[in-house]
């Protein structure tokens, strides 16, 4: 692992752990030539999903776009990172299970609403605005008494 401060590639493990319920490794390390500290995170790499967009095209699946919608969906929220990336991290798991390369959007959409509902309502109510793209006030009432005949 090269040191991002002198370049140097001498650089030693200080601490490992575990995070995202297993899902990587954090790793704190220290350059030997510089004794800069740094933070470098292992994951299983996994064969790469393709998203089916709803008019048809397709793109590489992107975890860091899914993990930047949800941040403004909970932002002021009392949702907490940890609790983002284990949904993240939930939705994945679901995705790969499957045993598809190709998954529609609407899928990964539908996961993340599944689980979010669960978490926040706030959160729950933003990414839905975005993702069902409410056209008027009646269709966000809608999801509304839908939320409220749920709890």
């Amino acid at each position: 692992m090269r040191c991002n401060q002198c370049q140097a590639t001498d650089t030693k493990v200080i601490e490992s752990r575990e995070v995202s319920d297993g899902e990587s490794i954090r790793r704190r390390r220290e350059c030997i030539s510089c004794q800069s500290r740094f933070t470098t995170y292992e994951r299983i790499e996994k064969p790469q999903l393709i998203v089916v967009k709803n008019d048809g095209t397709r793109q590489m699946y992107n975890r860091e776009k899914l993990l930047a919608g949800l941040y403004r969906a909970c932002e002021k929220t009392a949702v907490t990172s940890v609790q983002i990336e284990k949904l993240v991290n939930d939705v994945e798991r679901a995705l790969y299970s499957c045993g598809e390369s190709e998954i529609p959007s609407h899928r990964i959409g539908e996961e993340i609403i599944e689980r979010l509902a669960t978490i926040d309502e706030v959160a729950y109510v933003r990414f839905a605005s975005v993702y069902r793209r409410f056209k008027d006030l009646a269709s966000f009432e809608k999801e509304l008494s839908k939320m409220k005949t749920k709890s």
